[in-house]
């Protein structure tokens, strides 16, 4: 089935597995008490636009993001074959010629200099059998990464993945207000400093993005889950690392719905599929969901996004070597 395919159904399917607040619904879930929370800043990129009141209700998390060694449970369990694995259909891609169609995913290059970071074709390669077995290209493996977070995961991979688990993926709303442990209208999921008494908080980029990154931080590429604190509500790496799969229609500011006081955001929006397409991309108009959290190709000189607020589109056809996902389970209703 094709990620479009899968994401219109799922877009219409109200089913999803509850728990009670008293009751651990799996192992390594965290749960989140929900409340009312400032979502966005007026401080950073347009896309975070405007700061305003959003009230979620209280659900479980995942701990940390999912790893390969739990997504290779799921993969021998339902024999998946992720969209990186699958040739591209032609009808879905108007106007390619047939030597681009082929299995693959984005693959992360660093070049061996400067470059003009206006073009990411500078670093970004699509890459003949790049998938979750293979992070970096055919000729690399997962071996020694079992506890990493998995990636070349597209929107409907996360979201098999999720069903299967019984579980559900996060939305926008409900990511931003876990990421943010309790300190709400901070800039950081840590407080308003980006390296409080120089230490790193999360795996990001250091130095001059993209030709050279020192890794002070101890890493130049995805870390094992959990090497850094986790923040408030006992969650980690909801920073850096890897980007991390919503809900979410993708749309370049927050929409005007969105505004209404302390409302609780309906995700996926209805009829919001259109509006996330890039007007760039006029042919094949495929949508975009929401990514959220940042990853360790985020750097002060080019992607300040480590931070809750903090968004970015990504087409869900589109599975690349620094995005990954964790999955919720939504708290039942308290009886009448």
């Amino acid at each position: 089935m094709a990620c479009t395919d899968h994401v219109r159904f799922a877009a219409g399917d109200a089913t999803e597995t509850e728990a009670t607040a008293t009751s651990t619904p799996f192992p390594g879930m965290v749960w989140i008490p929900g409340g009312t929370f400032r979502m966005g800043s007026n401080k950073h990129y347009p896309e975070e636009r405007p700061v305003h009141r959003v009230s979620v209700d209280g659900f479980w998390m995942d701990r940390y993001p999912v790893t390969n060694a739990r997504f290779e449970q799921f993969i021998a369990g339902e024999n998946h074959v992720t969209f990186a694995e699958i040739p591209p259909d032609p009808r879905d891609y108007p106007g390619a010629l047939p030597h681009m169609l082929y299995a693959g995913s984005l693959v992360f290059v660093k070049p061996d200099g400067p470059v003009d970071r206006r073009n990411i074709g500078h670093w970004w390669q699509f890459m003949r059998g790049a998938d979750w077995r293979h992070p970096q290209g055919p000729d690399s493996s997962i071996d020694g990464k079992q506890n990493h977070p998995v990636v070349h995961v597209a929107y409907c991979d996360a979201e098999a993945f999720a069903r299967w688990e019984g579980k559900a993926l996060p939305t926008e709303a409900e990511w931003e207000f876990a990421a943010r442990g309790g300190l709400d209208g901070a800039d950081y999921a840590w407080g308003d400093e980006f390296l409080p008494h120089d230490r790193h908080m999360a795996n990001t980029w250091q130095g001059e993005f993209p030709w050279r990154n020192t890794a002070s931080d101890g890493y130049d590429g995805t870390s094992p889950v959990g090497v850094y604190d986790p923040n408030g509500y006992g969650l980690y790496d909801m920073i850096g690392n890897v980007w991390e799969w919503t809900t979410d229609w993708y749309e370049p500011r927050h929409p005007e719905e969105a505004l209404k006081a302390c409302c609780i955001p309906r995700n996926p929006r209805p009829g919001r599929e259109d509006a996330s397409y890039d007007p760039c991309q006029p042919e094949g108009r495929i949508p975009r969901k929401v990514l959220k959290g940042g990853s360790h190709l985020c750097a002060p000189n080019y992607c300040r996004r480590y931070r809750p607020a903090a968004r970015f589109p990504e087409p869900i056809d589109t599975s690349t070597c620094h995005v990954g996902f964790r999955c919720i389970v939504r708290a039942a209703a308290p009886a009448p």
